[in-house]
């Protein structure tokens, strides 16, 4: 709750900025948050399926978002959520050459898939049929979009699986990987933006208003379980019958 908070706030651009340059290996600047009905506050939205949509200076929208509830089709979600906002951002006429590149990163707190690592980056690649060589772009292609592989062009996919992480940071990456699972710095940490996220988690202090939405939080989550558990003794005593 509090890191999607923190990530969420639009006073602390540097927050996440920091974080995205980490990640990315760049240096982001976020020109705007971009907001549609994926990205409200309103805790009675059940539709929500992006926390954070962002476009930084390159023109690229980036999308974060951080998932607590496991999902079996989680990764066909993100597929959605990607190929949506390529949609939404293509007016009708334009060109093709006009469709924008969508980063996706997802900060999970479940296991999704099999796999031992913290950190999983998915892109497009084209490989040779018979020479296994990469496919690259000719030199019209890349002195129009100032790139040189198709994989440049296509959506990226980030997963973070927070809790594969083992609080061992050897990389000012992995200090934020620490902050994303402890809600917490430590005071040697000097990855980009971590002290200012350290002072936004200090002063996070719960007015009425944030208590009361933390509290619809987390009765939320617990109907949800609830829900959950009660599907799971159904259908236990369905096969048993």
């Amino acid at each position: 709750w509090a890191i999607k908070r923190l990530l969420r706030s639009k006073a602390n651009f540097v927050v996440l900025e920091g974080f995205l340059s980490e990640l990315l290996f760049d240096d982001i600047k976020i020109l705007e948050v971009l907001e549609s009905e994926s990205n409200k506050d309103d805790e009675k939205d059940k539709f929500n399926r992006v926390d954070i949509k962002v476009k930084n200076s390159k023109g690229e929208i980036i999308i974060v978002e951080v998932q607590f509830n496991d999902e079996v089709d989680f990764f066909q979600r993100v597929l959605y959520a990607t190929s949506k906002t390529i949609c939404e951002h293509l007016d009708e006429g334009d060109d093709y050459a006009n469709v924008v590149k969508v980063i996706s990163i997802n900060i999970l707190y479940f296991d999704l898939g099999e796999g031992k690592d913290y950190i999983y980056k998915g892109q497009t690649t084209f490989h040779g049929f018979h020479n296994k060589k990469i496919l690259k772009l000719n030199t019209e292609q890349k002195e129009a979009f100032k790139k040189n592989y198709p994989d440049e062009l296509f959506p990226e996919f980030y997963i973070i699986k927070v809790n594969n992480f083992d609080n061992v940071a050897k990389s000012s990456l992995d200090e934020w990987m620490y902050l994303l699972k402890n809600s917490a710095v430590k005071s040697s940490f000097k990855a980009k933006g971590i002290k200012e996220a350290s002072k936004a988690l200090d002063k996070m202090k719960m007015t009425k208003e944030e208590r009361i939405a933390y509290d619809r939080y987390l009765d939320k989550n617990r109907s949800a379980r609830s829900q959950y558990n009660t599907a799971i003794m159904k259908g236990e005593r369905r096969g048993i019958k």
